[in-house]
């Protein structure tokens, strides 16, 4: 697969009252950070790309293994290496993405936990080291214009796939004026196993998150409100919504 060489985008970024919004040379906002609280997930899908904590047991989760294809504002890749404490890499395209998350979105050095690759995502899954190595997949790519994600086919998803541990989980951000949700969906369900994807309903803005499980399993809901509580009591994300809003697509 030949690495994409087209233009990239101009990176800058606005202030708006107590946020700072993240643009690729358009008005689309592709990520947000609340200045005085720069590990906080603001956005609603944002938070819902958390979604896999309801699958492992929560004492288990500093032990585990993130990867983010798509940095933008860097919000999850904060989360999961200051929050959550896991060990974290970032799959950027953009250099530019990156000197604006170290600059201006308070996006640490790269250390022990914490790395980001500049690599066209598309390439860097395929290489063997990081296969089966993965828990938490969150895929995120859109380019400047946020029409459609930028990799959203039957291969690249079967490369996520190949990426995760045994119980390891995908979330992806479904969102744009030219995607088919319906079409993303069954190429993802095509990878994973139709009955290993769930989705939630969309956001005010649009945006659906599904998640698609390496092997699949169906919690009991009281195993997962359980969960939820404790998420939400641990880390400040809503998961006790996400319980209520959050099925499998295959029932």
């Amino acid at each position: 697969m030949k690495k994409r060489t087209n233009t990239l985008p101009e990176v800058n970024f606005s202030d708006e009252g107590p946020l700072r919004h993240l643009h690729l040379g358009t008005e689309w906002i592709q990520g947000s950070m609340l200045i005085d609280a720069p590990t906080v997930l603001f956005h609603e899908y944002i938070q819902r790309m958390m979604a896999w904590l309801l699958f492992v047991e929560p004492d288990s989760v500093p032990k585990r293994q993130a990867m983010q294809l798509g940095l933008g504002a860097g919000s999850l890749t904060k989360f999961c290496h200051k929050e959550l404490r896991m060990k974290t890499v970032a799959i950027e395209l953009n250099p530019q993405v990156l000197a604006a998350c170290r600059g201006w979105f308070k996006l640490p050095a790269d250390n022990a936990r914490m790395q980001v690759i500049l690599n066209d995502a598309a390439l860097e899954i395929q290489d063997a080291r990081w296969w089966g190595t993965v828990d938490a997949l969150q895929v995120d790519l859109y380019d400047h214009e946020a029409a459609a994600p930028v990799l959203d086919s039957f291969p690249f998803y079967s490369n996520c796939r190949r990426l995760l541990t045994a119980d390891g989980c995908m979330t992806v951000n479904l969102f744009g004026r030219a995607s088919s949700f319906a079409r993303s969906v069954e190429k993802i369900s095509a990878a994973f196993g139709a009955d290993a994807v769930w989705a939630f309903k969309p956001t005010r803005e649009g945006n659906t998150v599904v998640l698609a499980q390496r092997t699949p399993t169906r919690p009991k809901r009281e195993v997962l409100e359980a969960r939820a509580a404790i998420i939400q009591a641990q880390w400040g994300l809503p998961a006790a919504k996400w319980a209520r809003v959050f099925k499998p697509m295959l029932k």
